[in-house]
């Protein structure tokens, strides 16, 4: 076994929110969103698949879960036909879907059927509040297909800081509403809302997700979540390339000094949720766990 090939399977690491473009589109997907973040924000890869798998073997990570957004209706299929040829052991893609499509739970249903595991949402980019009815379809349908739902939580820099769509209170109307749906909330639940995390979703079912959290939330907010939420149900993610991958698993270690802790955070947990994803989905053998897929 050579280097390359060490660092691809021994770490076990899933990073489980990664963003990448697809080669002819990522230069201009990227410098329009550096438009929108702070100047302090710099991005750690150029935005391709394989800028992100280079950062992934600097890092020693093992396989992405890589979270795509329909800006529109029309980028549903496309997103979810480059999503099917990027699938790969390392390289687990999310599709999407737009509240706004003609048939949002038809959409479901279909990336259901294309052997994805699952769905990426984000309220600010889509145009809608995590719990307004007009989504309650498409969550039922991602409930009833067995797709877990990565959603965006909490404030966006790139938006008002008064934006509340994805407040950590309209996730868990969405929790109660779908129980059965796997929900995975970024930034450990809500960006720059961890306070309200702490009351209302630490302890819930709802996994939490680690990235731009870590160095951001105060230590004794984070304490609050940490001593409420199981931490089998927490996720290391990076939001590569918004932030280092390698720099977020130091973040990792520092914040769980346990080994078997930074193990659970790092890969038992993200291993246990897609190989249930794609037992769901398929019933057999947890190959599409990998994201392999066929």
């Amino acid at each position: 076994m050579n280097r390359a090939e060490d660092k691809t399977a021994a770490p076990g690491i899933t990073d489980f929110h990664v963003h990448a473009f697809p080669d002819e589109l990522a230069s201009r997907a990227m410098d329009s969103l550096l438009q929108t973040v702070p100047a302090h924000v710099t991005p750690t890869s150029d935005g391709t698949v394989s800028g992100l798998l280079r950062s992934m073997d600097r890092a020693g990570i093992r396989r992405s879960v890589l979270c795509s957004i329909a800006t529109s209706p029309k980028q549903v299929p496309s997103i979810l036909s480059w999503s099917l040829k990027v699938r790969s052991e390392r390289i687990v893609p999310l599709g999407s879907v737009h509240p706004d499509c003609e048939d949002p739970p038809g959409e479901v249903r279909r990336t259901a059927q294309s052997g994805l595991l699952g769905i990426k949402l984000h309220p600010m980019y889509q145009g809608f509040a995590v719990d307004e009815e007009r989504l309650w379809p498409l969550y039922a349908a991602a409930e009833q297909s067995g797709l877990m739902l990565m959603l965006h939580a909490g404030r966006d820099m790139s938006f008002p800081a008064d934006d509340d769509r994805a407040d950590p209170r309209r996730i868990l109307k969405l929790h109660r509403a779908f129980p059965d749906l796997t929900l995975v909330a970024a930034h450990m639940g809500g960006w720059r809302q961890w306070r309200e995390v702490a009351q209302v979703l630490a302890g819930t079912n709802v996994y939490l997700e680690t990235s731009f959290s870590l160095d951001q939330c105060a230590p004794d907010q984070m304490r609050d979540i940490l001593a409420r939420h199981s931490i089998e149900r927490i996720l290391f993610g990076s939001d590569s390339p918004w932030q280092g991958q390698a720099e977020t698993i130091a973040l990792v270690r520092r914040t769980w000094p346990r080994t078997t802790d930074q193990q659970k955070v790092l890969a038992g947990n993200a291993e246990r949720l897609l190989t249930a994803a794609a037992c769901r989905l398929t019933g057999g053998p947890p190959t599409g766990a990998q994201g392999s897929g066929h």
